[in-house]
């Protein structure tokens, strides 16, 4: 058997594929990185959530991070009908990190891929995966493609997929299956702001909701440098009524919702919409013989909590310990120390998600008799903590939420 190519080969250069690479590189691990595009390249999911800072600490990335000048995360804003909520993040109920960043995505995903190489992982930009090899005992094998045609063999003892929406090896292997969730249709740009508004924090993301319409709902993420990301969420039928090219939609239906509508009067739309659809996905299981699946990946839900990137990061840091203990030659039990437990808390942002749609988790947010303990235990969730236990909010969430909203009159 020839000498292989790494200890692990991981596929994507993503938040997760670069902070897994960092922390099996503490290790002592050899790795390498082959990924699909050239970086720096665009991205949505650009609001994080404090529990990703935990990660980032873990791979010791938080100083790139805060040195690039980001835009300081403090919480969640919720507009609906002239209805203005805030959560802060200092408020929440689950102790850790109360603050985050709001990035451009293609700027953050390149400072966490440099990062990476810096401590000596390879990255192979331009390699697209068209075949993977998992029969042979200890060894697995990828085939990639480069950008000139090239096909080339990969060996390694493991592989952890963390190609995102690339979704490599559910395709390859044949893993995926329908998402629960209904497909919906999500519309997006960037644009320069001009806010001018007093009394707005850009410290919070904004998540508005169209005042007729409960399952169409916005975002508004500002960064530092005066521009925002912008964009809307709809069922994917939504749209069948409306004419005129994606950034003309895009900024009709936004000038329908008030709050948006005051905020963005001055502001300029220069860049071309993008539109992705039935982004929802699943797959059967989240490791075989030979790799492990990481974030989206895996699994992906929906943007309205901004859970992607946080589930990716989470993924990481549990998945990393056990592929090295399996390099060790020990046992793992995949399927209680990493399968269960990052379905756990994807199962708690699912039961939010679908809440979030049928009206029930809208109710909440916007209630003014809200006790404050319940507006922290909901806080910290909104700030990514959904695998803590301790939060009454993450058990049984369903019936949870039922139970709390019943006597809540509907938006």
């Amino acid at each position: 058997m020839k000498k292989m190519d790494a200890d692990v080969l991981i596929i994507g250069a993503g938040p997760a594929g670069s902070v897994a690479a960092r922390m099996l590189k503490k290790l002592g691990r050899q790795v390498v990185i082959l990924e699909k595009e050239q970086f720096p390249r665009f991205s949505i999911g650009e609001s994080l959530l404090p529990h990703c800072m935990e990660f980032l600490d873990e791979a010791d990335l938080l100083g790139p991070v805060a040195a690039e000048g980001f835009q300081l995360k403090t919480g969640a804003a919720f507009s609906h009908a002239g209805k203005l909520t805030e959560f802060d993040f200092s408020q929440k109920s689950t102790a850790g990190w109360a603050t985050t960043y709001q990035v451009p995505r293609a700027r953050f995903d390149q400072i966490l891929a440099e990062a990476s190489e810096d401590c000596g992982v390879p990255i192979h930009y331009r390699h697209s995966i068209v075949a993977a090899d998992f029969n042979t005992p200890g060894q697995t094998r990828l085939t990639s493609v480069d950008a000139n045609g090239v096909h080339r063999d990969w060996t390694a003892s493991m592989v952890m997929d963390a190609s995102g929406f690339g979704r490599v090896l559910p395709r390859l292997l044949d893993l995926e299956t329908p998402s629960s969730l209904p497909p919906r249709l999500a519309l997006f740009t960037h644009i320069e702001d001009r806010i001018a508004v007093d009394g707005y924090d850009r410290s919070k993301i904004l998540i508005a909701i169209h005042p007729k319409f409960h399952e169409v709902w916005y975002w508004l993420i500002p960064f530092s440098n005066g521009r925002s990301s912008l964009g809307v969420v709809m069922p994917m039928d939504f749209l069948e009524v409306r004419t005129g090219n994606p950034l003309d939609i895009l900024r009709e239906l936004v000038m329908e919702e008030p709050r948006l509508a005051e905020l963005l009067t001055e502001s300029c739309f220069d860049t071309p919409a993008n539109r992705i659809g039935g982004y929802s996905a699943n797959v059967k299981r989240l490791y075989g013989d030979g790799f492990v699946l990481l974030g989206n990946a895996g699994e992906f839900l929906d943007p309205v909590f901004s859970s992607g990137v946080t589930i990716a990061l989470k993924s990481a840091s549990l998945a990393v310990p056990l592929v090295d203990r399996q390099l060790c030659g020990l046992p793992v039990d995949w399927q209680a120390s990493y399968e269960q437990i990052l379905r756990r808390g994807i199962e708690v942002f699912r039961a939010y998600v679908e809440a979030w749609y049928d009206g029930r988790f809208q109710r909440l947010i916007f209630e003014e008799r809200q006790l404050a303990s319940i507006k922290a235990m909901i806080c910290s969730i909104l700030a990514g903590f959904a695998w803590d236990e301790a939060n009454p909010m993450t058990q049984r969430c369903g019936k949870k939420i039922e139970a709390i909203t019943g006597a809540y009159p509907l938006l």
